[in-house]
């Protein structure tokens, strides 16, 4: 299976940036174990939008797969208490 390429919305980057040290580094390696497998075991389809999560402690990773391009989009990343606001 091929891999997909990786991008991350500005504002997710930022998100990220945020985090405390030991947090940015795990969700740092599941972002990039999604260029492997987007849709990865424990990952949920949102309803309403054509997005998945994926939880890492008590953060989500949100994202869109584009398998005609082979791109996955980080678009948000929070903790669990708002990151679907």
């Amino acid at each position: 299976m091929a891999s997909y390429r990786l991008g991350i919305k500005r504002s997710a980057a930022k998100e990220l940036e945020e985090l405390p040290t030991k947090d940015r580094r795990r969700i740092t390696r599941k972002i990039q174990q999604l260029g492997d497998e987007p849709r990865p075991p424990g990952c949920e389809k949102l309803s309403g939008h054509e997005r998945y999560r994926l939880r890492q402690g008590d953060y989500r990773i949100l994202y869109e797969v584009d398998d005609t391009d082979r791109l996955v989009t980080v678009v948000k990343i929070g903790h669990r208490s708002d990151v679907y606001r």
